[in-house]
């Protein structure tokens, strides 16, 4: 994994390197696609991508994960999605179906909406080291054959999320951590410690973009 310290500009490097990476992908084919977590980063995130120069009516927007609540309710991530990008910018939005009485068959759905490979994959990570809504302990951390899976109860909410599997095809991974209280869990990451869900994820074609002070390295 390539690491970038950003400093202030957190935000700003992470999505020139991201629009780097779609744009390559733009040279080779006629669509591309992302998928965005949230967090408490996603607004500053999004903002900034509804201000990049590229051909959004070329792009497919996924979600790495979604809480499952009622459609309009302000825990819903295409909530801030639409506000603060998708009312801006005309690429196209397949949110994940988290309404449906059938949450089974709902991610089943949704798998078959994504692409076997998202080109691009921006993932957060959590003071547990839980990064999408893979989080310690839940059965569907060993999911293997499934690109799509709901969670059991995570604080409070059951959630929808993208797989090791699937994010492990993905063309390229972009990791935005901001913040000193991650630092621990960013040297685990690293270390791609297996212990906690984040470590887990394929590292070949990832970069850490990250404001936090990692021990050994000078920021």
């Amino acid at each position: 994994m390539s690491v970038i310290h950003a400093g202030p500009d957190l935000a700003s490097i992470a999505i020139d390197n991201i629009i780097m990476s779609l744009r390559g992908r733009l040279l080779e084919k006629s669509r591309v696609s992302i998928a965005l977590s949230g967090g408490r980063n996603a607004r500053s995130i999004l903002r900034a991508l509804s201000q990049a120069s590229i051909e959004w009516n070329r792009v497919d927007i996924y979600q790495v994960d979604e809480r499952v609540v009622p459609l309009g309710d302000p825990a819903r991530n295409p909530t801030k999605l639409a506000k603060e990008l998708l009312d801006l910018v005309p690429a196209t939005m397949y949110a994940m179906p988290v309404d449906e009485p059938d949450m089974e068959a709902a991610a089943d759905r949704y798998a078959s909406l994504l692409p076997m490979a998202v080109d691009v994959v921006h993932l957060g990570l959590g003071k547990d080291g839980h990064t999408a809504s893979l989080v310690p302990d839940d059965p569907v951390l060993s999911i293997a054959d499934r690109p799509v899976a709901v969670t059991r109860p995570y604080k409070g909410r059951h959630r929808m999320t993208l797989t090791f599997p699937a994010l492990d095809r993905a063309r390229s991974i972009v990791w935005i951590v901001d913040g000193a209280d991650k630092a621990p869990m960013v040297e685990r990451l690293l270390a791609a410690d297996q212990t906690i869900p984040a470590g887990r994820v394929c590292q070949k074609r990832a970069t850490l973009i990250t404001n936090s002070v990692i021990t050994g390295e000078t920021p």
